[in-house]
């Protein structure tokens, strides 16, 4: 299994950005995926899920209204539009999925709930 994000980059403040994530080694369409992202010296932070379902989830504090997360499983690639970038979207961005069974609402916000990571592609916002 492999996860390849990219569409990464460097940007000023208000612009958008879309990010890809392909996934190859077996068919991901019955599972979550997400995008988390990463500072230097913080822990991974949740960003964005999408559901076997169709059903997103966000983080409610930094990105929602901004981001918009989808997929296309005839691809088995993820995205992630972003929109209104600021510096502080600044990380490196990365793309997971999740094999285990749907446990409810929460499911997806957890780096726990993943298997399978991508390596991840830097995006710097500059004010």
């Amino acid at each position: 299994v492999q996860l390849q994000a990219s569409g990464g980059g460097l940007v000023q403040a208000g612009d958008s950005l879309r990010l890809s994530c392909a996934a190859s080694g077996r068919t991901f369409s019955r599972y979550v995926m997400g995008w988390f992202r990463q500072t230097p010296g913080k822990e991974r932070e949740f960003v964005a899920a999408i559901k076997w379902s169709g059903r997103s989830l966000y983080s409610p504090d930094s990105v929602k209204g901004r981001f918009t997360i989808s997929r296309d499983n005839a691809k088995n690639t993820l995205y992630l539009q972003m929109n209104s970038l600021k510096p502080d979207d600044t990380a490196v961005y990365y793309c997971a999925v999740g094999l285990r069974p749907d446990y409810g609402s929460g499911y997806g916000r957890s780096a726990t709930d993943y298997d399978y990571w991508g390596q991840g592609t830097q995006v710097t916002v500059s004010s």
